[in-house]
């Protein structure tokens, strides 16, 4: 007999930065969480490691979310593996680094992969887990935005658009999926992850700009996801969460 958990998270993207601080953070609230990665394999599977001497229960599962079959048949296995999906973190996402008057760097292939992988995953994921959430008759989405989605600025003109993008979504989302599913969305400005690799003096230059005087950690925006996955009176919501840097 399959045992049943409480709650059943998928977090993507969870090898790394917001993604493992979020699921460290589920498991900490009890979660069984399903922890994917695309390529970061041995990331995904130390937070695993973390997650599992800590007490809690997790899964390393592969997928790359920009390809349907293979999120369908990832939710079909975690169905397998824990029973069910209650929860989802939509947080698997890429950049790339171009600057934003420079039209010209913006090839096709860079909007396509930002775009398949940024927003199109995304919808992916949640078209696959809504079934099984409505099946249960209540479920909660975090899709993670950005304050490049706001702003129109950011890493490059196409990460901009796309995480825009993930804010509509997010709106749309909420309205097809209601009233079983929640669905929001949290926003970061900077956060200290490995985006910023290389570029720790920008960083330490932005800080005594922002309100709060601080970049926030993975572990703030954690926070946050799991407080939005757990509120029961709020949907279609873009959170911004970025020391008061946009304010």
């Amino acid at each position: 007999m399959k045992q049943r958990y409480d709650k059943v998270a998928l977090v993507t993207g969870g090898g790394t930065g917001i993604g493992r601080a979020t699921s460290i953070a589920l498991a900490q609230r009890g979660a069984a969480v399903a922890v994917n990665y695309s390529r970061s394999r041995e990331e995904a599977e130390e937070t695993v490691r973390l997650i599992e001497e800590a007490g809690g229960q997790a899964i390393a599962i592969q997928a790359d979310v920009s390809r349907d079959d293979e999120v369908r048949a990832m939710v079909q296995q975690i169905v397998q593996q824990f029973g069910t999906v209650d929860w989802l973190v939509n947080n698997a996402s890429m950049t790339r680094h171009i600057p934003l008057d420079d039209l010209d760097a913006v090839t096709d292939e860079v909007w396509d992969d930002l775009i398949d992988v940024n927003v199109k995953g995304m919808f992916y994921c949640a078209r696959a887990a809504a079934p099984i959430m409505k099946a249960n008759g209540r479920g909660a989405i975090v899709n993670i935005g950005s304050i490049a989605g706001t702003t129109g600025n950011g890493s490059s003109l196409p990460y901009a658009v796309s995480k825009a993008a993930v804010h509509g979504l997010t709106k749309s989302l909420a309205r097809a999926l209601a009233p079983q599913i929640s669905v929001n969305c949290i926003a970061p400005g900077a956060v200290a992850t490995r985006w910023w690799a290389g570029r720790e003096a920008a960083m330490q230059r932005l800080a005594p700009n922002l309100l709060l005087q601080h970049i926030a950690t993975p572990e703030n925006i954690a926070q946050l996801v799991c407080a939005a996955l757990e509120q029961e009176a709020m949907t279609g919501q873009i959170i911004t969460a970025d020391s008061g840097q946009t304010l």
